[in-house]
């Protein structure tokens, strides 16, 4: 299948997408934050990134930025719960930046499914 990374600071939410991705017979990689999340895609590359928005060190929006402008072609799925604004506002930043798909937390896995499908294809 895909080789995909996985960004979020959130153990728990980062163990689970991983579970469920590699269920689906995906292999996945994981980062707490943009700049491991940027290594290991530097050292490994992707398929296809999924990364939240708002996190330490190195946020979504910053990483998504860095992406797009040393690797246009990767595709990247967002996902937010919010923060200092709210999760429509990041995901609608995010998508003005290239991103073909967001997710609002919490979300169904069937929508995550389907939107890495979507971009699978």
């Amino acid at each position: 299948m895909a080789r995909i990374l996985v960004i979020d600071d959130d153990d728990q939410i980062r163990a689970m997408l991983g579970q469920v991705l590699k269920r689906e017979g995906h292999e996945v990689a994981q980062a707490p934050d943009g700049n491991v999340g940027m290594r290991l895609f530097r050292e490994q590359g992707a398929d296809l990134i999924i990364t939240d928005i708002v996190m330490p060190e190195k946020e979504g929006i910053e990483t998504i930025i860095e992406l797009r402008n040393n690797f246009p072609e990767v595709k990247i799925i967002a996902m937010s719960g919010g923060g200092r604004m709210n999760a429509d506002e990041y995901l609608a930043l995010a998508k003005s930046l290239g991103v073909k798909a967001t997710l609002t937390k919490p979300f169904e896995l069937k929508e995550l499914l389907a939107a890495v499908q979507a971009l699978l294809e």
